[in-house]
């Protein structure tokens, strides 16, 4: 009997656990679904790059901080490393820096739509903590 107990509750944890990362996963594609709404809202280029770089900046230094936790994993912080290249990519992208052709202002809209879907594909790539991911999120949304 505490067998079967001890089983349902490590695969109720696990379960959980799965659930929780998704949805910090998906807290972290929302913060880019709004930065890329804000985008498509805004008329003026500057005020459209502006919207994007901040996005990246302010992900990045969320980024920063929770990497210097002592809360957070060494497989953690790896992931988090590689989430900021991605980032840092975007950000160079945007400003036509480190090789990459400026993105036209015409395609800004386009350019926050492709932000938003490769953010998707690196939350996925990417596996962190609830607990980094939750971090993530909470200082994002204070800086």
């Amino acid at each position: 009997m505490l067998g079967k107990t001890a089983i349902r509750l490590t695969v109720m944890i696990f379960v959980m656990s799965l659930a929780g990362i998704a949805q910090g996963q998906d807290k972290i594609q929302n913060y880019f679904k709004d930065a890329a709404g804000k985008v498509k809202e805004t008329t003026d280029p500057t005020q459209k790059r502006e919207i994007l770089n901040n996005s990246f900046e302010k992900m990045t230094k969320a980024l920063n901080t929770v990497q210097g936790s002592p809360l957070v994993s060494k497989d953690d912080k790896a992931g988090m490393e590689h989430f900021k290249v991605v980032l840092k990519e975007k950000q160079d992208e945007l400003a036509g820096l480190n090789g990459f052709e400026r993105v036209p202002d015409a395609q800004l809209n386009d350019f926050a739509d492709y932000v938003v879907q490769d953010m998707e594909q690196a939350t996925e790539t990417v596996t962190l903590s609830l607990v980094a991911l939750l971090l993530i999120i909470l200082i994002a949304v204070l800086i």
